[in-house]
């Protein structure tokens, strides 16, 4: 039986104050399996990226439980915060966030100098250089992010992604700055690293061709879990 690595309870979240308060999240409860597939599909403030934030330690203002890998996040310190999003987490964001003036092996292996590790510098190129590699970059370890393509960029920020091999991949609109081909095989890359690396993707998304693709697809709309394991609606 699968155990799971994400579990959000009766989770509520409210931004502003008095009578401008607004609830985002609305008892929200869900429990993500070790190696799952998942899309969280929504409408623009449907709820989507408040979700992603929680899991990820990012917003820890909220009402409810969040368990990550055995951890309750919101009673995390500051610390242990920080090593359960480096060594558990990995983040992909639809801007990519790459260091411009930084080469692509130094940009993926950014965790590692702001850790003020102790790991000798030849071994954290050596790791950089063999998910680049992976990744079919073997030709831009030491290229500046001006000079790739889209795809190639958003190959960087997942490398980066998985420089200390996470267990969970948080992933916000993966596809959304992409073409269609470019999506395509970044969606393709995601499946390689769920069957063969066995990595637990959480992945937002307004397109359909993405959930389509996604072993479970959960429907948020306003804040509530409307529909699950069914084909999401488009959303414009």
């Amino acid at each position: 039986m699968n155990e799971a690595i994400i579990s959000l309870t009766k989770v509520n979240k409210y931004y502003g104050h008095g009578g401008g308060r607004q609830q985002v999240l609305h008892d929200l409860t869900l429990t993500i399996n070790h190696g799952d597939f998942i899309s969280i599909v929504g409408t623009s403030g449907s709820g989507k990226t408040t979700l992603l934030n929680i899991v990820g330690g990012l917003d820890r203002r909220y009402d409810g439980t969040c368990v990550v890998d055995g951890q309750q996040v919101e009673k995390l310190d500051d610390k242990r915060l920080a090593r359960l999003r480096n060594e558990t987490l990995g983040f992909v964001f639809q801007s990519f966030n790459l260091m411009e003036h930084l080469t692509c092996w130094e940009n993926v292996a950014l965790s590692a100098f702001f850790q003020g590790s102790n790991i000798p510098q030849s071994q954290i190129y050596s790791r950089a250089v063999e998910v680049l590699e992976r990744f079919g970059l073997h030709d831009k370890i030491h290229s500046q992010p001006a000079n790739l393509s889209g795809g190639q960029k958003q190959r960087v920020a997942i490398a980066r992604a998985l420089y200390n091999k996470p267990k969970i991949l948080l992933c916000d609109e993966p596809t959304g700055n992409l073409d269609s081909k470019t999506g395509d095989d970044v969606i393709e890359l995601f499946k390689s690293l769920n069957r063969e690396d066995g990595i637990t993707l959480l992945v937002i998304t307004h397109e359909e061709r993405v959930s389509k693709a996604t072993d479970r697809s959960i429907h948020l709309e306003d804040g509530r879990i409307v529909s699950e394991n069914a084909e999401a609606p488009p959303v414009k």
